[in-house]
């Protein structure tokens, strides 16, 4: 069923601040840029891939995938690339990853699809333990309208955004070590010496 498709972004739109503002999703991981490792775990779970990058966008087109830009200005956040990925997905619902979580859970989006279904929610959100993780989430793409409004009023913060909405958090305590993130280079480094996952 058409109903069912689902379009998979990964949010590589950012600053990398904590980086010292280099492209996260482009630096190695064990000889791959992080956000090859992303592809490989999400690409197989959704129907359509799309990458949210503002910078550096022939580089992760040569990922083979196309790279959709923030419509909103100034690095506006993760929402910002939400609302780029809603507005250029061709499936109905839509499924978020971060491009620094190279090691997330190869069954995310079913988890999340079967909760958003069973609930009848806009959004399906991963949480290990007490800790939400919005920025891997499931969401109708009807509710596009809603996030364009909330982002024209100068709304940015995605927990906010999502308060106001009917939300299912999906709890994936079994997999927590999926979904470590890596924003400084002390981080990756460390992840970099690791071998195995």
């Amino acid at each position: 069923m058409s109903d069912n498709k689902i379009t998979g972004v990964i949010l590589a739109g950012g600053l990398g601040r904590r980086m010292g503002g280099i492209d996260k999703g482009l630096q190695e991981l064990r000889g791959r840029p992080m956000v090859d490792w992303v592809i490989e775990r999400l690409a197989p779970q959704v129907d359509e891939l799309l990458i949210n990058a503002n910078q550096n966008g022939e580089r992760y087109a040569a990922f083979g995938h196309r790279v959709v830009p923030d419509q909103i200005p100034d690095f506006a956040g993760p929402l910002a690339g939400l609302h780029a990925a809603l507005s250029a997905a061709a499936h109905p619902l839509v499924a978020t990853a971060p491009c620094d979580s190279p090691f997330l859970p190869a069954d995310l989006v079913f988890r999340l699809f079967q909760a958003l279904t069973a609930t009848g929610a806009d959004l399906a959100v991963a949480r290990t333990f007490d800790q939400p993780h919005p920025v891997f989430c499931l969401c109708k793409r009807e509710v596009l309208p809603h996030l364009t409004e909330f982002l024209a009023g100068g709304g940015r913060k995605i927990d906010r955004w999502y308060a106001t909405l009917k939300v299912v958090e999906v709890a994936f305590d079994d997999e927590a070590d999926a979904f470590e993130n890596i924003n400084t280079r002390e981080e990756l480094g460390r992840f970099d010496a690791t071998p195995g996952e």
